[in-house]
């Protein structure tokens, strides 16, 4: 696989609930991360002391962050509501070349920042709520 931009790294958000996904407006730095949580059924009849995970077991999660600048637009809104009103509305990560992750996130963290001779920037920290769905990119 080539090197890809950065820039194709998106996090987009359902701004009213009917599937319509919007990218994050502002963004310039996103991250995703996917996680699995191991359960370890190591006994002392396990061959060779090696330890054993249970297949199939164990909590999975995905995390996203993104950083930007402050545009006050309808995601910015829609970011601050989800926030305060604690809700789990649907994202969608679209990952070059890779696929597509949708599904409900949780916004646990949100932070503003700016300086006197500067832009007026954010940070945000998703955690994942529920079930998610991946799409592979056709030809990935």
């Amino acid at each position: 696989m080539a090197a890809q931009n950065g820039k194709d790294l998106l996090i987009k958000l359902d701004l009213t609930g009917d599937g319509q996904f919007e990218t994050m407006a502002g963004l310039r730095a996103t991250r995703v991360s996917f996680n699995a949580e191991s359960v370890d059924v190591t006994s002392l009849g396990s061959t060779g002391g090696w330890r054993e995970l249970l297949a199939g077991a164990g909590v999975k999660s995905a995390n996203l962050s993104g950083s930007g600048v402050f545009r006050d637009a309808g995601t910015d809104e829609r970011a601050r509501q989800i926030f305060f009103d604690g809700e789990t509305p649907d994202f969608q990560v679209i990952i070059p070349d890779f696929g597509t992750v949708e599904g409900p996130f949780q916004l646990t963290s949100i932070e503003y920042a700016g300086s006197h001779d500067g832009e007026a920037t954010y940070e945000i920290a998703l955690a994942s709520a529920g079930a998610l769905s991946f799409v592979a990119m056709v030809g990935a």
